[in-house]
């Protein structure tokens, strides 16, 4: 049975992997995981989020034994969905931080790269093995890795399917962070904690602007970045924090974060 949940306590949402004994990605859990990152961007008590598998895994990949299953044809169809799934994760429209424990492979480590920032266990392994199958990356990992760690480190990854441990990780920039594998989600939740009484309205904005900069030419970039620099000069949010900053130094203000534009 595929479970995927979201649980939400303090302005903080975490999006919960919940299928023994690996977290194996099917279809089920793929279309489940799109309408929760649908639901998490759209509710204002989501103020930032946690990717999470649990204790002992993120996710080992996808269920093989239902990929045998699917012939060209119907991964034809299938592949969108998948992509859609994953973009869905990596276009909520607030903070994301996945807190990565055991394994992170194929899928797994594909869902990582659509948070913003990545917190892993020391005892973390992540990779693209889909190689060995005589497959690619078909969930965005040809396009995220590359962005994120560039293309020569990328392919060496995809084209050996080999797995990496925590610290060559974080020496890549796979990973932003490593820490004992019992503090993971505890420093995940503090991170995302932190960033949710921040101004959603602008931690949006510089999330859109950052990730619509990478996707696109840097006159498109720095359109998106002026458009919404000169629009939260219309939100409260704004306001209070150049009133405090200007009474009581950075880092004082009290943000609403309920705005829209």
């Amino acid at each position: 049975m595929s479970t995927v949940s979201l649980e939400v306590a303090g302005g903080v949402g975490t999006i919960r992997l919940d299928r023994p004994p690996m977290n194996a990605l099917d279809i089920a859990l793929q279309d489940r995981l799109r309408e929760l990152a649908g639901e998490a961007g759209q509710r204002p008590d989501v103020r930032a989020v946690i990717l999470y598998g649990g204790e002992k895994v993120f996710a080992a990949g996808a269920d093989i034994k239902e990929m045998l299953e699917i012939d060209h044809a119907g991964m034809v169809d299938r592949s969108r969905a998948l992509q859609e799934a994953f973009t869905a994760v990596a276009r909520i429209p607030k903070p994301v931080v996945a807190a990565v424990t055991g394994y992170a492979l194929g899928g797994g480590c594909e869902l990582a790269l659509c948070a913003d920032y990545r917190i892993a266990a020391d005892n973390a392994k992540l990779g693209q093995p889909e190689i060995l199958l005589g497959l690619i990356p078909g969930a965005g990992g040809t396009q995220r890795l590359s962005r994120l760690i560039g293309p020569s480190r990328a392919k060496d990854l995809i084209f050996t399917g080999r797995q990496v441990k925590a610290a060559e990780a974080l020496e890549l920039g796979l990973v932003d962070r490593v820490v004992p594998a019992a503090e993971v989600y505890e420093a995940a939740h503090a991170w995302a904690a932190r960033l949710a009484k921040g101004p959603a309205l602008a931690l949006r904005a510089a999330k859109e602007s950052v990730d619509v900069g990478l996707e696109a030419d840097i006159d498109t970039g720095l359109a998106v970045e002026r458009n919404w620099f000169a629009g939260l000069f219309a939100t409260e949010d704004r306001e209070r924090g150049m009133r405090s900053f200007v009474a009581e130094g950075p880092g004082k203000a009290v943000f609403t974060g309920t705005e829209d534009l």
